[in-house]
């Protein structure tokens, strides 16, 4: 019994990774105007006031998106000017690339 909790364990956790480097590996997704407004790094999750974001259907607004990995948050700030990529996965709206506005 212990083992096939154990294997349900590693699945689970192979499952979550795949979703997650799948998010991250899409770099051709669009980059958006945003605002950040709010980090916590303890949550992994970023407020952003953003426009349009057409690859997922989202008008403007202001979001908390999950950050696909938490070296993204490493340099934002609140207030900074950012173009970022996000998708929808399993109803969770990622950020999966964060940088500098020009």
């Amino acid at each position: 019994m212990n083992f096939v909790k154990i294997n349900f364990v590693k699945v689970i956790v192979v499952a979550l990774s795949l979703v997650t480097a799948s998010a991250v590996a899409q770099t051709d997704i669009p980059l958006a105007d945003g605002e950040i407004r709010r980090v916590d790094r303890e949550t992994q999750k970023i407020t952003i006031r953003h426009g349009p974001i057409p690859n997922i259907n989202m008008p403007p607004m202001t979001m908390v998106f999950q950050a696909a990995s938490p070296a993204l948050l490493d340099q934002a700030k609140p207030g900074d000017k950012v173009k970022f990529s996000a998708v929808q996965e399993r109803g969770a709206y990622i950020v999966t690339r964060i940088e500098p506005a020009p």
